[in-house]
């Protein structure tokens, strides 16, 4: 059972991985198209973003690990 639930835990946190990185891509495109002049900024925004949304998928990997093992 404990697989299980690490295997749904991975994936789901995969999916919203994906979801969160997709909304947060798409923001940052309707922003320089609104206004270019603002791309640097606004792209080290979207890299900032993108790295705290996949932190959410490491830690899923490290708690489905503890989960296995225990």
């Amino acid at each position: 059972m404990g697989l299980l639930a690490a295997a749904i835990a991975a994936g789901l946190a995969a999916v919203g991985a994906g979801i969160g990185n997709a909304l947060i891509v798409k923001g940052t495109l309707e922003g320089v198209a609104r206004q270019p002049e603002l791309k640097g900024t606004l792209q080290t925004l979207m890299f900032i973003g993108i790295a705290l949304v996949e932190a959410l998928p490491i830690i899923a990997i490290v708690i489905a690990f503890i989960v296995m093992g225990g």
